[in-house]
């Protein structure tokens, strides 16, 4: 079995499991303590955080732990909004952000607060400009993610750190995906990030909060991590968590590079292996292991279900693989296809053979999706109105309403329209992304669930 999903969760790396096994022999006692396992305690807890501040690039007495880098943020995100409540409640955040992020900005806007969200562009990327626009006079705070989780898009941290520093606006990064691999360049204020991204154990998280920004902790009082993360810190999961920050960071670069060639590998060969693919993120600005991919009149989880008893482990932002059926928002703020969507996160050890035997796999179950959904089926549900035609997928979920505008383009004159019925989310999205991709018009949306595309070619 390849597992390839590491932006999700990355496997422990073996420092992490060897550095908890031998904290849970020194490292259960109560590190507040002062006899002698108490100390013992302190001294494992002081020198994790010690080697986590040199990774991020901050102070040690900046940082502390939390339960999980979701807790992380939020509480970052509640303590400089508390902290600046003077100022204002504007908050500002990228449409591509973690939904740890969204999730804040949502209770913000239900106490009253009020939010802006930047544009991305089709790469994924926003703008430093973007940023400066948004900016108030009541801006509390600013959020960026130092890299996309689901496409790979390195985000222009330093860029938009300084035009929050000179508006006097503290930013905070999500830098859950990229802290493996460096240190978050530029003047950030807040920075939160998760252990189990870069082969630590589940349920720590850091949060640095830089001296001199403006912040209050919010909920009960707790002695413990500066009284902004209460509870007994879970001394052996912190130490392998540091441990591992370390030892993948003394690995960076040399494992950036090989895991780099093989995401170009995939990038270059997946459009030659199966037709009608969108590969997606920008080609350059990107983190080392993911790739992301969209393919045409395909239904995402049955794809991933077909990946996966080929012995691969992968994800997807298909609306198709969600439980509320949407599509994800960060292909949606993109712009692009998000059906039949494909993530490949390849974690660190990731050989070349792996990757050989995925794209010698993914075109047969590409193909297999598509039979199984009738692709090649000449009839559609359509009929003839006047000059168009009218596609009713009412009722049917993604790829389908894109299958059968597919089916009926061919069938009207160049200049001719499709109207295709469906009251799916997706819809919303994939239709204009197919136009892009096939060179048709996209007309745009009509009341009753109607979208209108126009035959170009």
């Amino acid at each position: 079995m390849s597992y390839f999903d590491a932006a999700s969760s990355s496997p422990l790396h073996p420092v992490a499991r060897q550095a908890l096994l031998a904290a849970l022999d020194d490292g259960w006692a109560d590190p507040a303590r002062l006899y002698g396992e108490g100390r013992k305690a302190r001294l494992l807890l002081d020198a994790a955080r010690e080697a986590a501040a040199e990774a991020v690039g901050c102070r040690a007495d900046e940082l502390v732990f939390t339960t999980s880098g979701t807790r992380a943020v939020h509480t970052g995100i509640a303590g400089a909004l508390a902290g600046r409540r003077r100022v204002g409640r504007h908050l500002i955040v990228s449409a591509v952000e973690h939904s740890s992020v969204l999730h804040s900005a949502e209770d913000l806007v239900a106490a009253d607060g009020s939010v802006t969200e930047v544009p991305v562009d089709r790469t994924g990327a926003v703008s430093a400009r973007a940023y400066g626009e948004a900016l108030r006079p009541d801006t509390a705070l600013a959020c960026l993610q130092s890299a996309n989780h689901e496409v790979g898009t390195a985000q222009p941290v330093a860029e938009v750190a300084e035009v929050c520093r000179a508006a006097g606006v503290p930013l905070l990064v999500d830098a859950a995906q990229s802290l493996g691999w460096g240190p978050v360049e530029g003047a950030w204020s807040l920075l939160a990030a998760s252990a189990h991204k870069w082969g630590g154990p589940a349920g720590v998280g850091l949060l640095a909060v830089r001296k001199g920004v403006r912040f209050a902790a919010q909920g009960p009082v707790d002695e413990r991590e500066s009284g902004r993360s209460p509870g007994f810190e879970n001394i052996p999961a912190i130490v392998a968590a540091a441990a591992s920050l370390r030892a993948v960071r003394a690995e960076a670069a040399e494992e950036a590079l090989r895991l780099r060639e093989l995401t170009e590998r995939i990038r270059a060969r997946v459009p030659q292996l199966v037709p009608d693919v969108d590969v997606v993120g920008d080609p350059v600005r990107r983190l080392p292991g993911i790739v992301t991919f969209s393919c045409l009149y395909v239904d995402g989880e049955t794809l991933l279900h077909e990946l996966d008893r080929a012995g691969f482990s992968v994800s997807s932002g298909s609306s198709c693989t969600s439980s509320t059926l949407t599509p994800s928002h960060v292909l949606k703020a993109m712009g692009v296809l998000s059906e039949g969507n494909v993530r490949v996160s390849l974690p660190p050890g990731t050989t070349e053979e792996d990757v050989e035997r995925f794209l010698a796999v993914l075109p047969g179950a590409v193909a297999g999706v598509r039979e199984k959904l009738g692709v090649s089926t000449p009839t559609p549900a359509a009929v003839v109105a006047e000059h168009s035609l009218v596609v009713d997928a009412l009722g049917k979920r993604c790829p389908i309403p894109v299958i059968e505008l597919a089916k009926v383009i061919g069938d009207v004159p160049v200049g001719g329209s499709v109207r295709v019925l469906s009251d799916d989310e997706a819809a919303r999205l994939d239709i204009p992304a197919w136009c892009e991709m096939r060179g048709q018009e996209y007309v745009g949306e009509e009341e009753g669930y109607a979208y209108v595309v126009r035959r170009l070619t």
